[in-house]
């Protein structure tokens, strides 16, 4: 019998279904692969989802402040859902339930299971979680298998020659604007760019307008963690409405995107590949495949 496995984030429910295994529950954000979209949930958030970022932004703020949290873990599911196996994540209490939470939640139940735990900043870290997971699972065969084919696609990605190097910036908030980190700077360079506002593994943080304005890079990409294309369509003028928003290279160069945040860039589980080769068309158009429509279009067109 496979392990009853409880997947608390979004990416380690990839992993889990890219291993053949279905989990007895997961998170309400988990949503791919759509077999496991009617798996019970055991984690509820405080957060709107379908407000703005600058209100999303204050609701993070006032749940840090009030001690609540972000979310909310459901025990009775939890218990209910017998777990040998739960999977959480220890890089961003935003993000996903945070660790520390799942650990309480687990010994206050008295649950018998073992606790994984991911906390990926590179794209090495996040590969290694995929081989962890699967040993965890009784899936290494299975894994390694996996990462071999990733890598393979990350190596055709990185072989390709481009004729420029393009200055790159992704934002994965909108107000306040973020540059994205973590892995996000190696999927840059990877794709064949120059990523001047972070260093891979630094955290991903808010920086000042006005330094993104200097940075004036080639590429603009904004990919909200949580954000589908419709909804960055929705919250673009957070953007399109900043002071000196129509003198950007970017912007003149009609180069700034829009990439699904919700399901790319920001889940670092197998399809951490496929946010390299959208990344890489966008700055590559000549030399890959136009993203499919889901996964990422110019910011001046209609919305989708």
């Amino acid at each position: 019998m496979p392990p009853r496995v409880v997947s608390l984030l979004p990416s380690a429910t990839e992993i889990v279904a890219a291993l053949g295994i279905e989990p007895v529950a997961t998170s309400h954000e988990c949503d791919y692969p759509p077999e496991i979209e009617d798996v019970p949930s055991v984690v509820d958030s405080r957060i709107d989802a379908d407000a703005s970022s600058a209100e999303i932004d204050e609701q993070v703020l006032e749940a840090a402040e009030d001690g609540a949290g972000v979310y909310r873990i459901d025990r009775e599911a939890l218990a209910a859902a017998d777990p040998d196996i739960v999977i959480a994540q220890g890089i961003c209490e935003v993000c996903a339930v945070d660790t520390v939470v799942v650990e309480a939640a687990i010994e206050d139940l008295g649950l018998d299971c073992r606790l994984v735990t991911t906390d990926p900043h590179s794209v090495a870290d996040v590969l290694a979680d995929i081989e962890r997971i699967g040993a965890a699972l009784d899936r290494s065969g299975r894994a390694e298998e996996l990462v071999a084919d990733l890598r393979s696609r990350i190596d055709r990605v990185a072989e390709s020659e481009s004729l420029i190097e393009p200055t790159v910036a992704v934002l994965d908030w909108l107000d306040p604007p973020m540059v994205a980190g973590h892995w996000v700077p190696e999927l840059a360079d990877l794709a064949g760019g120059a990523y001047g506002l972070a260093a891979p593994g630094d955290a991903s943080k808010p920086r000042e307008w006005a330094a993104i304005r200097e940075y004036d890079p080639d590429i603009l990409v904004a990919a909200p963690c949580g954000f589908d294309l419709g909804q960055t369509f929705e919250n673009r003028t957070d953007l399109t409405d900043r002071p000196g928003w129509s003198e950007l290279r970017a912007v003149r160069m009609n180069r700034v995107y829009a990439v699904d945040g919700h399901h790319l860039m920001n889940r670092p589980g197998p399809r951490i590949v496929e946010s390299l080769e959208t990344l890489a068309a966008l700055l590559q158009p000549e030399a890959f495949d136009v993203p499919e429509p889901w996964m990422a279009r110019p910011l001046s067109e209609p919305p989708p």
